[in-house]
């Protein structure tokens, strides 16, 4: 009898499941206290979920506040209206510009076509979480200067440095705490193609001290491989898109006099530079029209998911990169040593045939 009761006050488990479902859940209620507390791969994921939450995920609000809340610079005017062109709006530019350059074996080749006329940069800098520095520019990249020049973009005038409320006691400390919790993301944008890409390694690569100034150089480096008609093992075989933020401002600096360091309250560290360059496996920088060649493939090379892993094989393509680099200046100084001796050698000899055909007259 008990039994009876207890299965009767029992609703069916069938019943209990049709409770718990997604679709019990209100859509306001999903689009408010769920979705937006959900990463950008987290959201894409759960499009795949139902049909319901892939209705949801789509909204084109959604993917655009994910887009200022991962890269702040995105706010701005300037890239908002490039954002709104993209096929599928917000939700491609951080499809394209959240995944990672693919190495060179794992992309098909891309065909050579005529480089971006225009770029925008949309550059962010954190360090331990927090917005430090954050703007976008755009770049005439159709000049004859331009195309003929070193390629160089900066987003920050020298005399323009950035103030923050970071402070450190030596340049020695601020080096290790820099190279650990300073993060940088360039999202570089091609308007009329609307693509874009992330150049940034995310981590520093390398945090190098200026002999004179005392200055910090954060390089982050994406080491783009297999470049149209390089060779294997030639200085062409791969090119480095490299951005250095140059840092300074603390105690002991010798960029910064104790009159700077009383403006604003001073002896914060400052963001002094910001550029972004591409250079060869022989540490030439390559010309504007060279360097929208090599982004431009970038721009439809094959991407992938990113991941935590992914900041250690930037890494180690950086590093592969310099050991090349190095390998190459060696072998260069080598052969021009056995070519001077060789020379010399000729002279030598030239100057001793000559005095013996003297002597013998």
């Amino acid at each position: 009898m008990n039994t009876e009761a207890s299965s009767a006050a029992a609703p069916p488990a069938s019943s209990a499941a049709a409770a718990t479902t997604i679709a019990a859940i209100h859509e306001d209620v999903l689009r408010a206290h769920v979705l937006t507390r959900l990463d950008g791969p987290a959201l894409a994921s759960a499009a795949c979920a139902s049909s319901q939450l892939r209705s949801l995920s789509s909204e084109r609000d959604l993917w655009a506040n994910m887009c200022r809340s991962t890269w702040p610079s995105t706010s701005s005017p300037l890239v908002s209206r490039v954002i709104s062109t993209f096929p599928d709006g917000p939700r491609s530019f951080f499809s394209d510009s959240y995944s990672l350059l693919a190495a060179a074996a794992a992309s098909p080749p891309v065909a050579p076509g005529p480089g971006p006329s225009r770029l925008i940069s949309a550059v962010d800098i954190r360090y331990r979480g927090d917005l430090i520095f954050s703007r976008a520019v755009e770049t005439d990249a159709d000049s004859g200067w331009f195309q003929c020049s070193p390629f160089r973009i900066d987003v920050l005038d020298p005399k323009d440095a950035v103030r923050t409320a970071i402070r450190f006691p030596d340049a020695e400390q601020a080096g290790r705490e820099l190279g650990e919790g300073l993060r940088l993301s360039w999202v570089l944008i091609d308007p009329a193609g609307r693509r874009a890409m992330d150049l940034s390694s995310q981590a520093p690569v390398s945090v190098q001290r200026h002999w004179l100034t005392g200055e910090l150089h954060a390089r982050f480096a994406t080491v783009v491989e297999a470049a149209a008609g390089g060779e294997r093992g030639t200085a062409t075989e791969a090119v480095q898109c490299g951005v250095v933020v140059t840092c300074g401002g603390w105690a002991g600096a010798a960029a910064a006099s104790e009159e700077e360091e009383g403006k604003d309250g001073g002896g914060g560290m400052q963001v002094r530079e910001v550029g972004l360059q591409v250079e060869d496996g022989d540490g030439m920088h390559l010309s504007g029209r060279d360097s929208l060649e090599v982004l431009g493939r970038a721009f439809g090379g094959r991407r992938r998911g990113r991941r935590e892993r992914e900041e250690g094989e930037r890494r180690r393509r950086y590093e592969e990169f310099e050991r090349r680099k190095r390998e190459r200046k060696e072998r260069k100084l080598r052969t021009e040593g056995t070519l001077d001796f060789l020379f010399v050698g000729f002279g030598v000899l030239a100057f001793a045939l000559f005095w013996l055909l003297v002597l013998c007259r």
